[in-house]
């Protein structure tokens, strides 16, 4: 197993149908702003879209950016689209991308990293913790998490 930086991987089409693969919502939405080179646009320019993959297969995906689907806030970073493909879940894959998004923001001396979600019990095995409920961009309550490192 290998993990991948979306932006600059050799091999972005193939990667991109990968994602389109994904069976949930928001991985459609994901694609569909990779495929309209709109992903930076939307939650930030050092956005860095990262792919845990098996060969040529796509295990699980996460964003590590600026920004997620809580705006406007100060908190930053997040990581977001946290999607492991179902045929991979319970062997903890996401957790490995959470621990390279970990070490991305501590090398950038980043203080707290921060997690959008509905989730209860999944991050939490990760060491984040419940921060507060915010308003996402559609205007629903969502949990945020914090992971202090």
């Amino acid at each position: 197993m290998e993990i991948l930086e979306y932006f600059t991987s050799e091999d972005k089409e193939h990667w991109l149908s990968e994602i389109g693969k994904s069976d949930w919502g928001a991985g459609k939405f994901l694609h569909r702003l990779l495929k309209e080179e709109k992903l930076k646009e939307t939650v930030g320019e050092s956005t860095k879209l990262l792919l845990l993959t098996d060969r040529e297969r796509l295990i699980s995906f996460c964003t590590f950016a600026e920004k997620d689907d809580i705006q406007p806030t100060e908190l930053t970073p997040w990581i977001g689209w946290v999607y492991t493909f179902p045929e991979y879940r319970g062997n903890r894959f996401a957790g490995k991308l959470l621990e390279h998004a970990e070490k991305l923001a501590k090398k950038e001396r980043i203080k707290n990293i921060y997690i959008s979600t509905n989730h209860v019990g999944l991050y939490e095995k990760y060491g984040f913790e419940f921060y507060k409920t915010m308003k996402a961009v559609d205007g629903e309550d969502s949990r945020v998490y914090i992971k202090r490192l």
